[in-house]
């Protein structure tokens, strides 16, 4: 065995150095090749070693027999190197049991060939030893990556295919003036803001001053509870840290203490984000997360922290106000009976079962043009909702449902008063229409006078029209002149007096 991993590393060493992805494919049935030599066995584990330590993942396919279970305990164990969280970059090894199936090496197989038309995501740090300061002169260093991100086709270049031959496109941008048609140089061009109708100009090193909000740093500013972070908050992609050693050593031990403690009280972190030099700053919360694993227990997502941005208050748009109408528990109860027979398996959504149609067939058209094969005719997609299976499980439950629905419906319109023909009034005098006109008049003012004390209750006066805002305080005998801030000004002074 380690003369074949030693050969394994000679063809990676000279045949592929600058891969991507270097795996080396062990299929065997034998779970103990040097069962009696132990010099031997040694030597395999270092040269697996040489191999970890070259990038290369090193992949088992075990194979039981019907009187023999594949026991990987006795040597591949001490060469397959498990994920570890302190090296991101350590090749994850997924088997969780000691000893494996007939049927397991097979299955590995099959999900070895679905892997390789899949297309091949590189796992790179959007930060790497970014300072998380809890306190005054109290840091520790910290790496940050985007684990969650809609993936979308991405344009590497532009292709010319006016000619014969295709040809990239290398773009190049020119400034020219306007007058002369001369191109501008660099050490010519300004930028300047426009205040007050006068352009002011700006150095490069005042810009930069401008947009420098100190070093990029994570900086802890307070903490408080979860019920407190609203589910709404969450408008932006959510950043996973994990510590590292690289910058401040025992980070490890702090973060790990940090992180247990705000699962343990339920709390997260109100944080000050800088995620690079020049970046905009940011308020973020750092939430607490728990260690997930699969059905055999393999680890899904590592236990650490997220940081999630904030939204400001410009982000935050004033949903209008409605009124939910609920529907009669009966009819409620055939609705659940639907949604019981319609759950997913174990009740868990597993999105790696439905990828993104669109994006799966721009990647069958590249992988057609680039191996020369036909090109396909319809794409599959796996988002379609299975309707006969649906129709099998629920068919009757969503008639029941229907004949329900017309049943409440006929309840619903029975119990509405009938609507009589009457005779035509007789037209109102002038008395009666002038008292009718000033009953209208104090319906509308106190109809005002509700609205604006709920806009007032809300801090949303600002969304008022001057017009609503000076009849106000008209009827209030307050003044009405001036600037839409000074009404809002004596509205606001008005309600506080109260």
């Amino acid at each position: 065995m380690a003369n074949v991993l030693f050969c394994a590393n000679q063809i990676f060493t000279t045949k592929a150095p600058n891969f991507s992805s270097r795996r080396l494919f062990i299929v065997t049935d034998n779970d103990n090749p040097h069962s009696k030599d132990k010099v031997l066995k040694s030597a395999a584990t270092v040269r697996a070693k040489d191999l970890y330590d070259l990038g290369v993942v090193i992949e088992l396919f075990p194979i039981s027999t019907p009187d023999h279970d594949f026991d990987t305990s006795k040597f591949y164990d001490d060469m397959i190197y498990r994920a570890s969280p302190t090296d991101p970059e350590a090749p994850n090894y997924s088997c969780t049991s000691t000893k494996t199936s007939g049927a397991d090496g097979i299955s590995i197989l099959n999900s070895l060939l679905s892997s390789i038309n899949s297309k091949s995501v590189p796992r790179r740090a959007l930060f790497s030893n970014l300072p998380l300061e809890l306190g005054p002169e109290f840091r520790i260093s910290v790496s940050g990556f985007l684990i969650f991100k809609r993936q979308a086709p991405a344009r590497s270049c532009y292709v010319w295919l006016g000619g014969e031959q295709p040809q990239i496109v290398k773009g190049v941008t020119t400034l020219v003036a306007d007058d002369s048609a001369r191109e501008v140089e660099k050490w010519e061009i300004r930028k300047a803001y426009k205040f007050g109708g006068e352009h002011v100009a700006f150095t490069q090193e005042e810009q930069s001053a401008l947009r420098n909000f100190g070093d990029p740093v994570i900086r802890i500013i307070g903490f408080k509870p979860m019920s407190s972070l609203p589910i709404w908050a969450s408008t932006k992609h959510s950043t996973f840290i994990y510590p590292s050693e690289a910058g401040f050593v025992g980070s490890t031990r702090v973060f790990s203490a940090l992180q247990q403690t705000l699962l343990k009280q339920k709390k997260f972190a109100l944080v000050w984000f800088v995620a690079r030099k020049n970046a905009a700053p940011v308020m973020a919360a750092l939430i607490p997360g728990e260690e997930k694993l699969d059905d055999n227990d393999a680890q899904v997502i590592p236990p650490g922290m997220w940081i999630q941005p904030l939204p400001f208050a410009d982000d935050i748009r004033q949903n209008p106000e409605t009124h939910n109408i609920v529907a009669p528990e009966p009819l409620i109860d055939k609705m659940r009976e639907i949604i019981q027979v319609l759950q997913l398996p174990k009740g868990r959504y597993d999105p790696q079962r439905y990828p993104n149609p669109s994006l799966q067939w721009h990647y069958r058209i590249l992988q057609a043009l680039a191996l020369d094969e036909d090109l396909p005719d319809q794409a599959e997609d796996k988002t379609i909702p299975k309707y006969k299976q649906i129709d099998k499980r629920a068919g009757e439950h969503v008639l029941e449902w229907g004949e329900e629905l017309e049943t409440q419906n006929r309840l619903l319109e029975n119990s509405k008063p009938i609507t009589s023909t009457l005779a035509k009034r007789p037209a109102p005098s002038r008395k009666a229409e002038g008292d009718e006109r000033a009953t209208k008049r104090v319906r509308a003012e106190s109809t005002g006078d509700a609205e604006v004390k709920m806009h007032y209750e809300k801090g949303s006066l600002n969304k008022l029209t001057v017009t609503i805002l000076k009849d106000f305080l008209l009827s209030h005998n307050l003044s009405g002149t001036g600037k839409k801030a000074d009404l809002i000004d004596r509205v606001e002074e008005f309600f506080d007096r109260k």
